[in-house]
């Protein structure tokens, strides 16, 4: 199923999370930075986070930049992930990815638009988990990873991660993505989406709630009566 710009700025806006401080040696190796993520894997449960999203369209050179919230949480071997953006603002825009549907809700216009991952839910579910949550194992499987050193983020210690999906219809929307990855935690500070355009979605994020416990509320759409719903 082809992606549309659309549902590729939605999920270039929501493939990354941070997390508490690490501590990995500097002369790390790729080998054992995948081997911690698989470890720390499992005990992942969910985060909620704010989160600044910085989209860049190389054609015009604009830079379009929007804050907000933003929850992950595993459920059984799925993740969900909701995000509110600009909330209260006219361009807010309400986002949710749960049972292979991603809802993109702008309460301005009183319009929501549901894109379903049909037969390629694996393939939406892996990039949800690309920047949190996945093993070292299920990342490499999906993934030609390049590690690119050790770096402080906000005193975090990560292992920069460039990653080149495996799979062509990825490639043709996303030629690199790069995460910059605390390994105890398996949570990214940071993650850079360049598209072959030379266009590029940048997410970063701050006051981590790590495993909190997140209430199921978290992950239900509030649409208003009389809005417009599209399915794409």
């Amino acid at each position: 199923m082809p992606y549309s710009m659309k549902s590729i700025r939605v999920w270039s806006a929501v493939l990354v999370l941070i997390a508490a401080p690490a501590a990995m040696p500097q002369d790390a190796t790729l080998e054992k930075v995948l081997a911690q993520m698989d470890a720390s894997s499992a005990k992942f449960q969910d985060v909620q986070a704010d989160v600044t999203v910085d989209n860049y369209t190389a054609v015009v050179q604009d830079h379009e930049t929007q804050k907000g919230i933003t929850a992950f949480r595993r459920v059984g071997s799925s993740m969900e992930m909701a995000m509110v953006l600009d909330k209260g603002q006219q361009g807010e825009r309400d986002i949710l990815y749960k049972n292979g549907e991603l809802n993109y809700y702008q309460p301005a216009v009183k319009q929501e638009t549901i894109f379903s991952a049909g037969a390629n839910r694996g393939e939406y579910d892996s990039l949800l988990a690309t920047g949190f949550g996945a093993s070292g194992k299920e990342l490499a499987a999906a993934w030609d990873i390049t590690l690119q050193g050790m770096e402080i983020i906000d005193g975090v210690q990560t292992a920069k991660l460039d990653l080149v999906s495996k799979q062509a219809n990825v490639r043709n929307n996303f030629s690199h993505v790069t995460i910059w990855v605390d390994p105890t935690r398996d949570i990214s500070l940071k993650v850079v989406m360049l598209q072959p355009t030379g266009d590029s979605h940048t997410a970063a994020y701050s006051d981590i709630r790590y495993n909190a416990h997140l209430p199921a509320s978290l992950f239900t759409l509030k649409v208003a009566s009389g809005t417009q719903v599209q399915r794409r």
